[in-house]
This record gives C-alpha cells, structure tokens and sequence, in this order.
C-alpha cells in the first residue's frame, strides 16, 4: 500500500466566472469552496497563473481571506503584457487556517483550469499594437504586443547600445563593438528587427553593419588620426544612438608576441627571445615578461621592444619544468594589452660530481610536510602518508603551508629549491615503540606522494619520512601514532561558510601544544578523500580555510589536532558546514527499524542514517503515524484524512537524535509508520508507510511469564545436573575395573587371562564367614573411603600361638574375591556382593581344613556351571573388618562395619589362633587367619 503524506481534504475549490478590464489590462476572479460545513472559516487559497499553455506557470500567489458559506470570494490579477495578445490559465487549491476545523498539513486538490482570453481579430495584412492608448512616464519600463494578421509577437522596446568602442591592431582596421541589449523581435518585417548604422563625421561616411554587435571599419585615409563615430540603432518602433570620439594612436591593441624561442645556458639559466608587430623603428612596444612554476609567478619584468625582444632568465632551478609568458603594449598611450604569448621549457638536471675535492649538488635541504589519515579496517589499522611542500618542526615550531593541489587526490612536492635536484624515492621507516629493533622500512619512488600503512591497533608507532635524491636524503619528518590514533572521539559543531571560504577557531585544550594541524576533504567525503591540511603555529586558534574545490550544497568536515612535545597529534575538534545550503529537500529517507514491541509502546530507531550528502543541514526529522480511530498523543499533531483515519505527526528536532519510544498504544491494532527527514527547504520524499501491529495483551504477559520459567527450569536443570555428577565424584565415585589394575602386570596364567586370582592361590586356615541375609543388609555403597578408625596408625598385634610369649604381628594384604555367577546373564559390569550360599555360611567357625574343602568344592561346582574360557571375574566388595588384637575384644566390642566401595585390606595371623566368636552385626568382610607357616 503506498500512502502520501497528508492526504487532501475534500475542500476543493470551484471557479465560477473569470472577467477582465482591458483597459487596466486586470482579470477578475470569483469562486466557492462548496464542501464548506462551517457558517465562517479562514483559508489560504494559491492561485497559479500560467501563460500560453498550463504548463508554463508565470504567476503563484497565496491569498488569505474569510469564506463564508454559500458566499463567492473574490480576487483581481494585473497582466504584465496586454490580455489580447496571449492566453492566460487561472486555476486554485485551498488550505484551511482556522482554529474552530482540525489542522491540515496539506493544499486540497487543485480546481480546473479555468482560460482567460481577450485576443482580438485582427485584418490580414494589418498590424495592430497594444495596449492601446496607455500613457507612460519617460523611462518606464514596458513590453508591447504586436499582431500582424493571424501571427502575435510580443515586442520589447529598442534599447541604446552599450560599450560602444573601436580599436585598431594594425592600424589598417577598426575594429568596433557593442551591446545591442534584449532583441525586439520585430524580424517578421524584414531579415533584421534592429538597424545598425555606424558614420563617420570627418569623413562623413555612413556603414550599415551586418551584425548586431560589431563592425570592421577600413582605413582608408593614412593621414587621418581623429575619428567621431556615430552608432545608431532603430527599428520600425524607436530609433536610438551614441556616439565616441578618439585619436587612433591611442586605441592601440597590439598583436600578441611570435617566433618565442628559449635556449637554457647550463641548470640555472635561460635565454628568452621573441618578435612583435611594429610600425617600424620608431614604434615602441612595452612587453611584460613572467616566469611560471607551477602555477605561480615566480618572477616578472618589463622590457621595451622595437622589433625583437630579448630576456635572460637566472638563478633557475636544476631539472625543473618553467613556463614563460610574454605580452605587449603602447610605450606611449597604454590602452589594451596583448594576448599572452607562452612557451614551456625545462632546465637541465645539475650534474653532482667531485672536482679538486669540491662537491657539487647537496642532498635536499627541507624536510617534508607530512601528514596522515587513520582508520580502522579488518581488525588492522590502516594509515595512509601524505606529503607535500614544507618545513620541518624546528625548536618546536610548525610554519604554515597554503599549498594546495592542482588536481583532486594530488598534493604538493617538495619545491625544487628545497629539493636541489630531482627527487628519486622517500624513505619512509615505522617503528613500533615495544619492538624498536623490527622496525619496518618502506621505499616509495618519486613521483609518488603518499603510502599506506598496515599497523597493529593499540599501539605506539613512531614514522620518520625523508626525500633522497642522488646526493642523500633531506632532514627527517617525524609522525606519531598513539595508541587512540584513529579511535579519538570528540564533540562536534555547526559552521557556516563565506563564498569560497571557512572561517575556523577552536579553543586550546592543554597549555604545552606546540602546534595545530586542521585537515579536511577538499572534493570527497570518503575515506580516501583528497586529504588537505595546514599546519597553524601554537598561539594560533584560528584560521582562514579557502580553496577553488569549495562548492555549494557540499558539506565540507574539518578535523582540528593538536600538537604536543612529543611529536604527537590529538584530535580535539570536528567542525562541519557549506560554504551554501542549496534550498533542496532531502533526497533520501532513513530506514527505520522498529523494536521493543509491547501491547502498548514500541521504539523507532533510525541510527545508521547518514547526512553529509545532503545539500543542506539536517533540522530534525517528521514522524508521521496512522491508525483507524487512533487519538494522538499530546506531543503529537492529529491530522484528519479523507478516509477517516487520523495522521499523527511529530516533529524530532536535531540531526543527531535518531530514537523515538511511540507509546500510548491499543493492543492488536494495526499502526503505519513513516519517518522523515528536513531542511530548511522542505521534508524529504514521499515513501511507503512501514506497518506494525502491537501484540495481544495477555499473550505478551504469558510470554512474560512462561519465558522467565522456562530459563529458570533449564537452568535449574543444568545446575542439578551439575551437582549430582559433582556429589556423586564426592560420594559415590566410580569401583574401579580390576582389569586395568597393575596387579594384572603379575599374572602369568596362560590358560585364561581373564583370571586374576584362584582360590586355591591362597588358602586360608581360617575364614570368618557372615550369612547372606545379615550379610545383603550391608551391601551400600559407602563413601568410598575408610573411616579413620578402620586404619590404624601401627600394624595391630595378634595374641601368639600357644606357648608364644608375645605378640604375632599382623599382616595386611589386599583381598580380591570373584564372584563367576554374575556373568551367567552375560553381564560384564563389577558387581559387589556377597559370596555364594555355602554350608560354612552359618555363622559356625569351621575348621580350616575342612574350610578350605568347602571353598574348594564350592569353586569348582561354580566353574563347572560357568565353563572356564567364558568366565570372567568380578571384584565384590569388601566392608572394613575389625581390627586385629585379642580374643576378647574382637568378640565383644567389634566396631560397626563401614560401608566402602574400596578394596579393604585384610589381616593375616598364625593359623592355630582361636577365631573369634561372630555376631550378627559383623561386617561382611572376611578375616582370613593364616598359618604361621603360610604367611
């Protein structure tokens, strides 16, 4: 859907009845505005007036008056050219202006073009002029019509020639010139509308001239020196004349200068030779002669010449390109100069060599005007050299260089005189300030101006710049980059420029610069603009910017820096302005980006729209909103349009302000949105409004609830998950795999690898076996470590055997028990658990031979249920067993078993030590009694 902005009002105006007084040459209008509902209201109405045809407008009034209801409203016009003469069209639009209807921002529609014409008929062959007896004062001014039959023309008065002079340039002519003034298209009559006659009073000779602004009159009298001349001009209407007196050696215009010839004598010098148009021996010409370096007069003098003129040129400078120039005058009577005569010539390159221990030729003697430009590029920092004439900084101090291109992107070189000779490459070397040893070296061969640079961001770099030529290299230039070169930001203001020119001031911001440097883009606005700069002496805080590249409508921005000891240069301000706004809306609307949309508000945000191309200076922005039945906010303008819909409009004062939060909104409604920017010339074009509709109320606050949730449930999840992995870690760590223990490193069984260790490898005399109920009840998983009580500090002590009288010491080993069965069911995980049923499983202390048949049986009864090749073993756990002492306190205080998932050490003894009694809360472990011999 595409919408214009202030859709008209249906208060179109209708013309009734247009007249006209022929004599006043005056028409008169009449009109309603038949929508009116109002008994009174105030309008403006513009009324166009357009002549021949509607296209060509002549005439926009606008007309404020009270139109009341069923009254016609009444206008008169006057005609510059007679009504007869030519048809006029008259058409009209209206806007309200009154309190009691709503504001309007836009004209109604136009009314039909209603014709004026009053022309007359007029006999064949018969000429008619109007306007017909109307009197005048002397020197008025006036524009006639004239009809000849059918044909019409419009006739302007004959003016008097102006500038009316003669001059000769070989004293065989005259050659006479004039300005005719505006032509009075009366060429129907004849071939000329005007008559030019040029006489003669001396010798009263009259010519008619072929031309309407000049004239070559012969000589033919020698003798003759003084002329009066008469011109007069006239047609069938006026007739009007002037008339100059001269002596003709004083109207002089002597021929530009021939045959200019230029010989150089060695690098610093040249010889100059011309001819000119005399009259002999006796005529002398005065001729002005100019020495031209690049555009600039680098040496004048006037010399007098009969026939041939002569001028020798010194103190040039070796290979260097010169332009000479050379006019003439009258010696006597000075009247016009000659046209320039110019010859282009180069001196010679000096040659540098050494005789008897002189040298000739030196290296050059200025150092360069260097400056840069710095920004960022691909996470680089990207910085492009200039450099042009100039001298280098001396005890602190910058001299100023006006210098400008002569081209866009071209800047100046070092001058010749600096240079003393021909410049052969720069050299230019970047040191980095933490890494001065890797310093980078660039050679840039002449006539380059300039070099880009790839360096890091963040960092401090020192540039130094020389001009070598085939002598040696000039004095350093020296630039510094900050670690915020390129990055600085600063405030900027509005300027207003003169002509061609810029007025620029600033104030100083520290007290130690030595100097100011203001640059700016002389023909772009890019990046890689025609930089230009001028470099400004420390008690300067204000300057003169002026250049032919200057043009109206174009904004120009100005970069202020300051100079600090250091060598350092610090952005301080930014200045923008034209030297014209051009009154030209906008071209371009800014894309608007719409977020944060709420049932009742959302933001508008136009941030990435750019201003320096426009002819003039951005004031602000128009936001225009429309919606069915929507009421404007208070800040907001209401426009009514035709289709009953209402446009709010608000206005965004400044350019930089690129936010507007709309609020105040209806849920599920549909708004169109458009956004603008204005000069002072107008609003920009006209565009397709954007569209957005606000969401519903309550599924924004489900939105607003179930979102929050739905994140705090994930992330509850997440941390939950987090924590049980961390407690398990803690508490319930994995039972590690006996396959990848190093014990396996022991193990030489050929016959199945999968074993770790048989029963039969240790037979215990003693084992102390719980039942499987009591036995099951134990069998959690415990903390994974032992308890400080299970450990003991000193290996325990165990009563001796029989007639000992001390103690037999106990020795701990580590204890693996398999249980086959559990891989029956194809698993192959570790499993803790108890040991099989077995008849020793009562809770009885069987003998240890006996005992150890037992286990025998009931191992080779659990291999032949499970064939060998196919079983693998599984470690099952081990809870911690008392510790080892006397008989009386491992019957009667054992310590309550603590669970572990670790393997438990177990305790070894002499195998005639009485076991000791069981009881139901003894731990599953087995406390295997040994020997004294099978220790």
């Amino acid at each position: 859907m595409r919408c214009v902005l202030g859709e008209p009002l249906p208060l179109t105006p209708e013309i009734h009845t247009v007249s006209f007084q022929l004599v006043l040459q005056e028409v008169n209008v009449e009109w309603t505005v038949p929508a009116l509902t109002h008994q009174e209201l105030n309008m403006i109405f513009q009324i166009q007036i357009s002549r021949l045809n509607t296209s060509n407008i002549i005439w926009v009034e606008n007309y404020s008056t009270t139109v009341k209801h069923g009254e016609a409203v009444r206008w008169n016009w006057t005609s510059d050219i007679p009504l007869e003469c030519v048809t006029h069209f008259i058409r009209i639009r209206a806007l309200v202006d009154d309190t009691k209807s709503p504001p309007q921002s836009s004209w109604s529609n136009w009314s039909s073009w209603k014709e004026v014409s009053a022309q007359v008929s007029v006999k064949p062959d018969t000429v008619s002029l109007f306007p017909k007896d109307k009197l005048l004062e002397e020197g008025s001014n006036i524009t006639i019509c004239l009809m000849y039959g059918q044909n019409l023309y419009n006739v302007s008065l004959l003016e008097e020639p102006k500038n009316f002079s003669c001059e000769t340039q070989d004293f065989k002519t005259l050659n006479c010139s004039w300005q005719p003034g505006i032509d009075t298209t009366l060429s129907w009559f004849q071939k000329q509308s005007e008559i030019y006659t040029l006489c003669e009073s001396f010798s009263e000779r009259c010519e008619v001239s072929k031309h309407r602004n000049s004239y070559t009159w012969q000589i033919t009298d020698n003798s003759q020196e003084t002329y009066n001349f008469t011109l007069t001009a006239e047609n069938k209407l006026r007739k009007r004349s002037v008339n100059i007196n001269f002596n003709l050696t004083h109207r002089v215009h002597p021929k530009a200068p021939h045959d200019v010839t230029l010989k150089t004598i060695g690098a610093t010098k040249a010889n100059m030779t011309w001819k000119v148009h005399s009259r002999g021996n006796n005529y002398t010409l005065l001729c002005q002669v100019e020495l031209q370096y690049e555009g600039e007069v680098k040496h004048e003098h006037n010399v007098s010449v009969r026939m041939i003129g002569n001028y020798l040129f010194s103190h040039l400078e070796p290979d260097t390109e010169y332009r000479a120039c050379v006019r003439c005058t009258d010696a006597n009577h000075f009247w016009k100069w000659s046209d320039w005569t110019k010859e282009e010539f180069s001196t010679p390159e000096a040659e540098d060599k050494v005789t008897l221990g002189l040298v000739f030729g030196s290296a050059p003697s200025q150092a360069l005007d260097v400056w840069r430009q710095v920004w960022t590029e691909n996470g680089r920092r990207v910085v492009t050299l200039f450099w042009k004439v100039g001298l280098a900084a001396s005890e602190g101090l910058t001299l100023e260089s006006s210098a400008l291109p002569s081209s866009p992107g071209e800047t100046m070189p070092l001058l010749k005189s600096q240079a003393n000779g021909k410049i052969i490459f720069y050299n230019i070397v970047v040191e980095h300030e933490t890494k001065p040893i890797k310093s980078e070296h660039y050679s840039v061969r002449a006539p380059a101006l300039g070099i880009n640079l790839s360096l890091d961001l963040h960092s401090y770099y020192k540039i130094h710049i020389t001009a070598n030529n085939s002598v040696g290299a000039s004095p350093e230039s020296l630039l510094v980059l900050s670690n915020d070169s390129g990055h600085e930001e600063v405030q900027g203001k509005t300027i207003k420029g003169i002509k061609d020119a810029f007025n620029i001031s600033w104030e100083p911001v520290s007290g130690d610069a030595i100097g100011y440097v203001v640059d700016w883009c002389a023909h772009s606005q890019g990046q890689h603009c025609d930089l230009q700069w001028k470099k400004l002496g420390p008690n300067t805080t204000s300057t003169i910017i002026t250049s032919d590249a200057f043009k109206p409508g174009v904004r120009y921005n100005f970069r202020i820096f300051e100079r600090s000891t250091e060598q350092n240069d610090r952005l301080v301000e930014k200045q923008r302005g034209y030297t014209q706004e051009l009154g030209a809306s906008p071209l371009v609307n800014p894309k608007v980006t719409i977020s944060n949309l709420t049932p009742k508000s959302f933001v508008l945000s136009w941030l990435h729209y750019a201003s320096d191309f426009q002819s003039g200076f951005i004031k602000g922005y128009h936001v225009y909103m429309k919606s069915k039945g929507m009421q404007c906010n208070q800040d907001w303008k209401r426009i009514l349009l035709s289709d009953n819909s209402v446009l709010c409009k608000y206005d965004v004062n400044g350019s930089e302000t690129k936010t507007l939060t709309v609020e105040n909104l209806r849920p599920e409604s549909l708004y169109e949105i458009f956004v603008t920017p204005f000069t002072s010339a107008g609003q920009g074009p006209n565009e397709t409004f954007a569209k957005v509709t606000t969401p519903d109320v309550r599924s924004h606050l489900l939105l607003q609830i179930i979102l929050p949730m739905t994140l705090g449930v994930l992330l509850s999840i997440i941390v939950c998950y987090w924590k049980s992995q961390w407690v398990k870690e803690k508490c319930y760590p994995d039972i590690p795999n006996p396959y990848k223990s190093s014990i396996l490193s022991l193990i030489k069984s050929k016959k199945n690898p999968h074993l770790i260790m048989n029963v039969k490898d240790c037979i215990p005399d003693v084992l102390e076996v719980i039942n499987k109920a009591e036995g099951s009840k134990t069998q959690c998983a415990g903390s994974g470590k032992l308890h400080t009580e299970d450990v003991p500090t000193k290996p325990p002590s165990m009563p001796t055997v029989k007639d000992s009288s001390g103690p037999v010491p106990c020795i701990f080993f580590e204890n693996f028990t398999y249980d086959q069965s559990a891989f029956d069911s194809g698993s192959h995980g570790l499993i803790p658990g108890p040991l099989k049923d077995t008849a020793h499983q009562l809770g009885l202390l069987a003998p240890p031979n006996k005992l150890q048949n037992a286990l025998e049986n009931d191992y080779m009864k659990s291999l032949v249920e499970s064939p060998t090749e196919e079983t693998s073993l599984i470690y099952v756990s081990q809870l911690a067993s008392p510790l080892c002492g006397d008989k009386d306190r491992l019957a009667t205080n054992a310590p309550m078993p603590v669970h572990g998932s670790e393997y438990k050490r177990q305790m070894a003894g002499p195998g005639s030590l009485a076991p000791p009694s069981l009881k139901e809360s003894n731990s599953l472990t087995s406390m295997i009694l040994l020997g004294q011999g099978d220790q």
